[in-house]
């Protein structure tokens, strides 16, 4: 199983901690957005997944918020 479907299988409550803890947001962020992209092979989870690589402490408290609204992280539905 891809670490992008487990993180989605996860409660919001779990999505929620892992990202509020930012070395541990930054750590999971790169984790899920390479499995995704792994697993779809797309441009823009390609692209999502470097971005999150180097800027993923600024991304984590975006993907934070989304998570609240649609419980999984942006462009990283796999």
């Amino acid at each position: 199983m891809a670490i992008a479907t487990w993180f989605n299988r996860q409660s919001r409550l779990v999505q929620i901690l892992l990202m509020l803890i930012p070395v541990v947001n930054w750590i999971t962020e790169i984790l899920v957005r390479w499995s995704a992209f792994l697993k779809t092979r797309s441009l823009i989870t390609l692209v999502m997944a470097i971005l999150v690589t180097f800027f993923g402490l600024a991304f984590g408290w975006i993907d934070l918020i989304w998570i609240l609204l649609f419980k999984h992280l942006i462009f990283a539905r796999a």
